[in-house]
């Protein structure tokens, strides 16, 4: 005999259950669980066996349930068992079960009434059930027996409410009809975590034990003592019948009988017993499954919208027609075309926010690598002023010269100019590397037909590595050109008296001079304060004792670096000026993942508090090369000796001042007609790279690579799809029809089943607070409160004595005088 009502949720589960496997998804219902809560003896175990239809819990007087049993059902085509403790091995005698739960309750507890919060798992697996959670819990005890503790009330309660806490929980609050249900403990319990009753049902047992004349009538209408979902009265089996082996049907049938018979309760039948129960629960259980169907519904309906527009144009799809591929080489490659040219000249469509990529990583490599890997080129001033002093001395032979020789200059300038040549093959590079990925970020659309992406990657690559050859010589070009003459007549060289002039000033002055020279030479117009870059930077050089490396927020303008707390710029935290600043590179250390470069005083000043240095830090080396480049642009150059060069007494030259002066007139000569250069290069380099291959690049894709395809080979082979794409036509068709199957049967379920509103709030304020604090007693002129045990005497009946009955002691009439009593009759003590 199973849960009928339960039974006929199975078919609505399955249904939504097939509906999301068909599209490989799980259908988490995530059915509540159902606790069982009440004192010892009052028929929690048997609540359950007759909502799950079996019988298979330990039964007996006293306190039998003495761990948590943790009941999960398990939809199923065959009936067995199984234990968590116990894996692989299956039970089909649910006799075995009970007796497997009671070993398994000694084994942890001992045989003398021990308890223990350690949970029983048993999985039932049944044609017969939903999968669901039930719960049944040790019975509420106040005074310790056996080899319990003494704090046995506090600890059971503790367990119970690990349970009950969980909002998913519905909570059965079992009293036995034969006690005072103003004292439930069950209902303080669940008034506790369910203050508004939402999830609480109470149950009334052992109906049918109460004392002769008494009845539960005016609880179980819920008007003495109200819950919001009311009262339930169940008769379960004594243990006699268990005993004799009387199974659940019989006692169902024994249960009807009890209340189509019984004068109290026959008016109201229909809305008692295990039935009635099972059917409440089962509606609990029918409306969660309608509350979800609303999320469901939203969640499948925006799959199928996802997917509309692809499963459309797979529809009445045909692999093999040639016309269909010769359409479709066409659109393919006029969208490889768009996409590059996108890519580079910039597009709101499709921004990538993660990094650089196309044009703007081409940006940066002419505005910031480019012109950092000049800087990188230049000669140390100690070496330059060694080789100007060679030059003079070479070029004036055996004589003592008069004057300063013009051949000097033009030899340093060739050998500088020469230099160049590195950087613009780099940029050349670096160019090429930043195409090639793009021409694989574009094609990677054309991946459902890999031997045409295959042959598209092909054909542009190896037209961008032609141009890369014709580039480099025009680059080289560029260059022999600077060599081929040196022009001294222009506007902006400062000529020979300029250069004799600041040669006879002081050392100091020279320095000055130098540095004017070399902020001419590299730095970018830049608009005060304009801000050049903002990022995260550790920095490494923080003391342990004051928290050790830390990441700020670094902005960098012309005139200042500055870190903040965090990227809301709202607490900064230091503002370096980036007066008389320079940076180089600190060697990584064995133990750190960072790369590091360090900023210092060219005065031998403290930069950052006690630190002469400051060491900031980043994840790669691009990132260092980038900020390099950045402060490059706001004035900070990498180090070099500024220091005026002294011979050393190794080189067996003369200190005489007169060489001095030559070596100082050419170096400013040389700086000056250097900064002439290296503006023209940085002009001419990314123009001419941009004309030679990027734009280059552009027209050959736009009017060259179709007709190289065609010439490529077999079009129909070019075509031919992935297995893969394949795959994915196939699956998108099918997705799409079982999301339309998935969402006809929710609306299948929505309209054959029917979702019971909750029952307005009624006042439980006898209930108490958490405390289990209970309002004060009728005054005596209050009208009479009916509760479990009581039944009015019919009209004109003598009053009935004064007796304590099940629920406490009751006067018929508060200024009725003192009826004889007759001698104290305890409740029988039916085991359960």
């Amino acid at each position: 005999m199973g849960n009928r009502g339960m039974e006929e949720l199975i078919p609505l589960v399955n249904k939504l259950q097939d509906a999301f496997t068909s599209i490989g998804q799980a259908c988490n219902l995530d059915l509540p669980q159902i606790a069982v809560v009440g004192g010892q003896s009052a028929g929690k175990s048997s609540v359950l066996e007759n909502f799950v239809g079996r019988d298979f819990l330990p039964r007996g007087s006293g306190i039998v349930t003495r761990r948590p049993l943790v009941l999960q059902l398990n939809s199923s085509n065959a009936e067995w068992a199984e234990f968590l403790h116990c894996k692989g091995k299956k039970f089909t005698d649910f006799d075995e079960v009970r007796q497997e739960i009671e070993a398994e309750t000694d084994r942890v507890t001992g045989a003398n009434k021990g308890i223990s919060p350690v949970p029983i798992n048993l999985r039932v697996f049944s044609p017969h059930v939903l999968n669901l959670t039930l719960i049944d819990l040790p019975g509420i005890t106040k005074v310790p027996v056996g080899d319990q503790p003494a704090d046995i009330e506090q600890q059971i309660r503790d367990m119970i409410m690990q349970f009950i806490s969980r909002e998913s929980c519905l909570i059965l609050a079992v009293t036995p009809a034969n006690t005072d249900l103003a004292n439930s403990d069950a209902l303080k319990l669940a008034k506790d975590v369910d203050p508004q009753g939402l999830r609480t049902i109470g149950v009334i047992t052992k109906l049918d034990l109460m004392d002769e004349g008494t009845d539960a009538r005016d609880v179980l209408e819920n008007k003495l003592l109200p819950l919001r979902r009311g009262y339930i009265g169940v008769v379960n089996r004594s243990q006699k019948d268990i005993d004799g082996k009387k199974d659940i049907k019989a006692a169902l049938e024994a249960e009807r009988k009890f209340f189509l018979t019984h004068p109290a309760y026959r008016h109201m039948a229909e809305k008692m017993g295990t039935p009635r129960l099972q059917k409440v629960l089962n509606q609990q259980l029918t409306n969660h499954i309608r509350d979800t169907l609303p999320a469901f519904r939203s969640k499948l309906q925006s799959q199928l919208l996802a997917i509309e527009k692809e499963a459309e144009e797979y529809r009445g799809y045909r692999p093999d027609d040639p016309s269909r591929k010769t359409k479709q080489l066409l659109q393919m490659v006029q969208q490889f075309s768009v996409d590059f040219e996108k890519r580079i000249e910039g597009s709101g469509d499709q921004v990538d926010t993660v990094e650089l990529s196309g044009g703007a990583k081409i940006n940066r490599i002419f505005h910031e690598r480019f012109p950092f890997e000049l800087v990188k080129m230049e000669c140390d001033e100690k070496e330059m002023r060694r080789e100007i002093s060679y030059a003079i001395k070479n070029i004036h032979g055996i004589r003592t010269g008069l004057f300063t020789p013009d051949m000097a200059f033009e030899a340093i300038v060739k050998k500088q100019v020469i230099k160049l040549k590195e950087p613009c093959i780099k940029c050349v590079d670096m160019v090429i590397q930043e195409l090639i990925n793009t021409v694989r970020q574009c094609s990677s659309k054309l991946e459902c037909f890999p031997m045409l992406r295959e042959e598209t990657e092909r054909i542009v690559t190896s037209h961008i590595r032609d141009r890369e050859g014709r580039a480099k010589d025009q680059l080289l070009l560029l260059i022999d050109i600077q060599l081929s003459y040196i022009n001294t007549n222009h506007e902006d060289f400062i000529g020979f008296a300029n250069a004799q002039q600041r040669s006879s000033q002081t050392n100091k002055s020279q320095s000055s001079a130098g540095n004017q020279v070399l902020c001419s030479l590299h730095s970018f117009p830049l608009a005060s304060p304009q801000v050049i870059r903002k990022g995260w930077l550790t920095i490494n050089n923080i003391s342990i004792m004051k928290g050790g490396a830390k990441e700020y927020w670094f902005v960098l303008t012309a005139e200042s670096l500055s870190w903040f707390k965090d990227d809301e710029e709202k607490e900064k935290k230091y503002m370096l000026p980036l007066d008389n600043l320079k940076v180089r590179d600190v060697e990584k250390s064995f133990m750190s993942s960072k790369h590091i470069f360090c900023i210092f005083n060219t005065e031998s000043r403290n930069v950052y508090k006690d630190n002469r240095t400051l060491e900031l830090a980043c994840d790669s080396q691009d990132d260092v090369d980038s900020w390099k480049s950045s402060l490059l642009r706001a004035g900070v150059y990498p180090e070099k000796t500024t220091t005026v060069w002294f011979c050393n007494l190794e080189h067996n030259f003369s200190m005489d001042p007169q060489l001095e002066r030559k070596v100082e007139t050419i170096r400013n000569l040389v700086d000056s007609y250097m900064a002439i250069v290296n503006k023209c290069v940085r002009d001419l380099i990314p123009k001419t790279i941009m004309h030679l291959m990027i734009n280059n690049v552009k027209d050959f894709i736009n009017a060259e690579l179709l007709a190289q395809l065609y010439s490529a080979g077999d079009q129909n082979t070019l075509m031919d799809e992935s297995q893969e794409q394949s795959q994915r036509r196939d699956e998108v068709l099918r997705t799409h029809q079982a999301l339309k199957e998935a969402l006809s049967i929710i609306g299948d379920i929505s309209t054959s089943t029917i979702s019971v509103p909750l029952p307005p709030p009624v006042d439980t304020s006898w209930m108490g607070g958490a405390g289990g604090r209970r309002s004060p007693p009728p005054s005596p002129t209050a009208p009479r409160r009916m509760s479990a045990g009581q039944r009015p005497a019919p009209r004109g009946a003598p009053p009935p004595p004064n007796r304590p009955g099940p629920l406490g002691p009751f006067n018929n009439s508060a200024d009725s005088p003192q009826a004889p009593s007759r001698p104290n009759r305890a409740p029988p003590s039916i085991p359960r």
